[in-house]
């Protein structure tokens, strides 16, 4: 009963929302569970090894946490963040609370490392694209050259904002912070302290298959699986005690015209135009934010850029499907991933 009342909610997408249920296994701590209909996915908590009581209070706190987070992070509806830009475009000061500000602080030294492909101030190009939504596929002609040209040369960067005693200043009145490539790693790194400090040392967070896991599941390592673009899993990968896994793709959220062609949802900011040469890429990493910022870039890095980006990063486990299937990775994410077999025979790996 519990499940089918939680997937009519998701359903009806009534917001935030949580179910709890207790499994246990023969020779298995007890599996605590949560789910969250949050920055427009489902998020599942897992927590291992807690006793009832500890459980209900961690997910009492995620909700809370989960729900301000994703009403203060919005891109487009009311909230702190549609204040911020709106005094931006006014060439205004704006408040910020702790958290934003140190949301803003990964996302400059994210764009600076990724030189540019990662880029939160680029949000009226996302609004002109139509991908400010959680409705997919977007239809319809795409935006004129000159229209994406123009915002393209006012440069708009988080780079551009700075950050004095809790409030933010920018001199570029075309910056527009749209969170939505680091906002859920972000808050999986939230939740991960969370927890830690209820005594919560086995859990996994899981946001739409971008999760951070920490602990164990009783005697064994967490365990995720890694999505195909193409259907199915490549592989699964083992957590090591405490590590973010999160995949960047074109392959779902897209705008399509009357032509049947398809402008994916990731925007190379340098461009303005959607990034095409990667379906998906996946990153491992010790931070949350990290890896989701890392994963929107290599999209947008592509085959001829991608080293570039996972070296200035100094990332180790990356994993890339290209436009035509194959699969790029470094060799540590070889050693890691166990690879399906009913992919084997499908993929190309490259060592690069």
């Amino acid at each position: 009963m519990i499940d089918s009342w939680c997937e009519y909610l998701k359903r009806a997408r009534l917001g935030l929302l949580v179910c709890f249920s207790l499994l246990i296994s023969c020779g298995e701590p007890p599996l605590h569970k949560a789910e969250f209909y949050v920055f427009g996915t489902l998020v599942e908590v897992s927590l291992s090894g807690v006793e009832e009581s500890r459980a209900d209070q961690a997910f009492s706190l995620l909700q809370e946490r989960f729900q301000a987070m994703h009403r203060d992070w919005h891109a487009w509806e009311p909230g702190k963040l549609a204040n911020i830009n709106e005094r931006f475009a006014r060439g205004m000061a704006a408040e910020a609370d702790a958290e934003l500000v140190q949301l803003l602080g990964f996302s400059q030294k994210a764009e600076i490392l990724t030189g540019g492909r990662f880029n939160p101030a680029i949000g009226k190009l996302i609004g002109l694209w139509g991908f400010h939504t959680s409705d997919f596929p977007v239809t319809g002609p795409s935006p004129s050259a000159v229209d994406i040209a123009a915002l393209v040369a006012l440069h708009p960067s988080s780079l551009d904002i700075e950050i004095r005693a809790g409030q933010l200043h920018s001199s570029n009145r075309a910056v527009q912070l749209d969170f939505g490539a680091i906002a859920k790693g972000f808050a999986v790194d939230i939740a991960r302290e969370a927890l830690a400090g209820l005594g919560v040392h086995d859990a996994i967070v899981n946001a739409g298959g971008d999760l951070r896991a920490f602990g164990s599941r009783g005697t064994r390592p967490w365990r995720v699986a890694i999505r195909n673009p193409l259907g199915g899993a490549l592989g699964v990968l083992e957590i090591n005690q405490d590590e973010a896994v999160f995949t960047s793709g074109n392959y779902e959220r897209y705008r399509e015209t009357e032509n049947h062609d398809r402008f994916p949802h990731i925007l190379d900011p340098r461009t303005g135009w959607p990034a095409r040469q990667v379906m998906s890429a996946t990153v491992v990493a010790n931070e949350g934010w990290l890896a989701d910022a890392a994963a929107t870039a290599l999209v947008v890095a592509g085959l001829s850029e991608w080293n570039e980006v996972t070296d200035a990063m100094e990332l180790d486990l990356v994993l890339i499907v290209d436009e035509a299937g194959q699969i790029h990775a470094t060799p540590a994410m070889l050693d890691r991933l166990l690879l399906s077999e009913t992919q084997k025979p499908a993929i190309t790996l490259r060592r690069q």
